[in-house]
């Protein structure tokens, strides 16, 4: 059950990263504009985390998407989730009126604090998913399973964790 788990964890994650990484290329002064609109960063280092989030963005997007590092593309995951969790605590705390520019736009908007908690509780559901491929990294047609293939006594993705096995001969299949 764990890998199935972790196959949707990877998808969903994967699948948010490379949108909001291919919503956010086309524009790149737009990343920019929405890494300054949260003034948490010294403007010398706002262009490269701008210039550099969508790129990254997609790097992990598609590894998660393909399962390959899943569990080192699960922690950038997961750090990138705990940054934007606290740049959109930390807008809403002082107040400011900013669009996340988490898939493209970003910078100033009306009534953003209306938005805030929702995108704060996107963002946890997608740490957890995160840590989730952090902690259970194998998971069901992945390519770490080729690429890394498993150690003696190891368990291969490819076959199962015995688990599914086990449950379906239980049921009669």
């Amino acid at each position: 059950m764990k890998q199935w788990i972790g196959l949707v964890a990877r998808l969903v994650t994967g699948g948010v990263w490379i949108v909001a990484g291919a919503l956010k290329i086309p524009d790149p002064a737009g990343s920019v504009r929405a890494v300054r609109a949260d003034e948490l960063l010294p403007e010398s280092i706002v262009p490269i985390v701008g210039y550099a989030l969508p790129v990254v963005e997609l790097v992990v997007g598609v590894c998660l998407v393909l399962g390959l590092l899943t569990r080192a593309m699960g922690v950038v995951s997961a750090m990138l989730f705990v940054a934007f969790i606290i740049g959109i605590s930390a807008a809403w705390a002082r107040g400011l009126s900013i669009d996340c520019g988490c898939f493209g736009g970003g910078g100033q908007i009306e009534d953003a604090a209306s938005t805030y908690p929702l995108e704060i509780a996107r963002d946890v559901g997608l740490l957890a998913l995160s840590a989730w491929l952090v902690i259970w990294p194998r998971t069901r047609w992945c390519l770490d399973a080729v690429v890394f293939p498993p150690r003696a006594g190891e368990v291969s993705p490819s076959t199962g964790d015995g688990e599914d096995e086990h449950v379906e001969a239980q049921q009669g299949r």
